[in-house]
């Protein structure tokens, strides 16, 4: 069974010969850990692979992701980064006064520039399964643009300003997802962090009100062109993933381990795919490798009755130790 048709059986629930494999890593891991990553990867290799493609250069970026100090990202927000190896945060967001979005505009150029054409050639030569990363994350970006505490207060007023950017959003992620549309990738995947540690960061309605509209245009262009759909969310999510089966998505990568497993298992095990993920705030960092297994264990006997429907996944922390992953 190649990797790319364990894949498939996973999300189809139709008994892969394994757990397909998908390890994440922090940027850290590769800049300060590679020898471990190498080691890693070489002896449990992956069935996923990322899509190789080109954006355009973005004329408002400055400096480098990750590294310790300053950096502006394509939509000219100011991110703060105090250790090395994670993304920081964003201290200074380009729409924190609305008076500023009349003349702000998306990186179309990156579009614009984007060159896909070694995209098709990658997914004919390898057996792995394909998944393109996008920029698609309307909620975090609005946070991004107009500062965390400012958006709350949006969504609860909802000032015209806040429809108005919503939309500008929607039209650069429409427009992204169209041209991997036209590749031949097998799955497209998009984000959004919507959960703190015991439930969502909004209220539910407001979620289906004013976001799933949105993810439904997502989910229906990916799934109208043929590819799966990929989703990942921090937090408890657990209020929202029978909407997220309603509009489409294949595998959802989500913190299990602040929620119930078992109950999400009794609910949702096979209308959707598990994409992980094993507890990296407690169990990754600071348990033993028994405690581990343990976790293993009980994701995949909660979620996978035998006949798929769990992606074995884990985000590889900068201090997690080798033997945990």
């Amino acid at each position: 069974m190649t990797s790319r048709e364990r894949v498939y059986r996973c999300l189809d629930f139709d008994h892969p010969d394994r757990a397909p494999r998908d390890l994440w890593y922090l940027a850290g891991v590769s800049m300060l850990r590679a020898p471990e990553l190498e080691q890693m990867i070489s002896r449990f290799p992956m069935d996923f692979e990322q899509a190789v493609g080109r954006y355009g250069n973005a004329t408002r970026t400055r400096g480098t992701v990750a590294e310790v100090g300053t950096y502006t990202d394509a939509w000219g927000c100011v991110w703060s980064v105090a250790e090395i190896g994670v993304c920081g945060e964003v201290k200074h967001p380009p729409l924190a006064d609305w008076t500023a979005l009349e003349d702000y505009s998306a990186p179309w150029e990156m579009l614009e520039g984007a060159d896909f054409s070694a995209t098709n050639a990658q997914c004919e030569t390898v057996d792995r399964f394909v998944k393109a990363g996008t920029e698609v994350r309307p909620f975090e970006r609005m946070q991004f643009l107009r500062g965390t505490e400012n958006l709350f207060m949006d969504l609860t007023l909802q000032p015209p300003e806040l429809f108005k950017l919503r939309d500008l959003l929607h039209e650069f992620f429409m427009a992204e997802l169209e041209l991997w549309c036209r590749t031949k990738v097998d799955a497209i995947s998009f984000m959004d962090d919507w959960g703190a540690q015991g439930n969502l960061l909004i209220s539910p309605d407001l979620w289906r009100s004013f976001f799933k509209p949105m993810y439904k245009d997502y989910c229906d262009l990916i799934k109208g062109a043929g590819k799966r759909v990929f989703f990942h969310s921090d937090g408890h999510i657990q209020a929202i993933i029978p909407d997220l089966i309603e509009v489409g998505v294949d595998a959802l990568n989500s913190q299990l381990f602040c929620m119930d497993i078992e109950e999400i298992g009794r609910s949702f095990q096979g209308q959707i795919t598990f994409w992980g993920e094993i507890c990296r705030q407690n169990i990754l960092p600071f348990g033993t490798p028994e405690e581990v297994r343990a976790a293993v264990r009980r994701v995949r006997k909660a979620l996978d009755r035998g006949n798929g429907g769990v992606i074995a996944q884990c985000e590889w922390g900068i201090r997690d130790p080798l033997e945990n992953i």
